[in-house]
């Protein structure tokens, strides 16, 4: 069992981890846990525990784990976004078929101004985009 253990592990937390060195080639052949840095991922600082300082192994364990997380992340970002479409399309069926005169009172005007909010983002986010490819289109074509 000990030879399929990582030699490192990360609990999560709110941005980022505890880091931790897995033994368990000790006396008393216990599998123990041994913290030896904090991890914020926003702004990518390592922390070594109290007075350790970490090996290249360690800070290359790290990082690893770091650029994983932040790519695990990610996917989990834009799967939310994708639910929410299906969520959006759901309401829109629920709010058309199903929902009573009371319910569509309970949350019309929190859908609308949250779907109010989304449109005027993504609208300026997409004008963004549209002046900024414009721009690198124009740099291409002067060249």
């Amino acid at each position: 069992m000990a030879a399929s253990l990582p030699d490192y592990y990360f609990r999560v937390r709110d941005n980022g981890a505890f880091v931790f060195r897995v033994d368990s080639e000790n006396r008393q052949r216990r599998l123990e846990l041994d913290h030896i840095a904090v991890v914020k991922l926003r702004s990518g600082q390592i922390r070594p525990h109290g007075d350790r300082s970490l090996s290249p192994e360690d800070l290359r364990a790290i990082q690893d784990w770091i650029d994983q997380r932040q790519a695990t992340l990610a996917a989990r970002d834009i799967d939310d976004i994708h639910r929410a479409i299906d969520h959006l399309n759901l309401t829109t069926h629920w709010a058309q078929s199903g929902a009573s005169d009371a319910q569509l009172e309970e949350i019309t005007d929190q859908i609308l101004l949250a779907m109010h909010d989304l449109r005027s983002v993504l609208v300026r986010k997409k004008a963004d985009r549209l002046i900024k490819n414009g721009d690198d289109s124009k740099d291409d074509n002067a060249s």
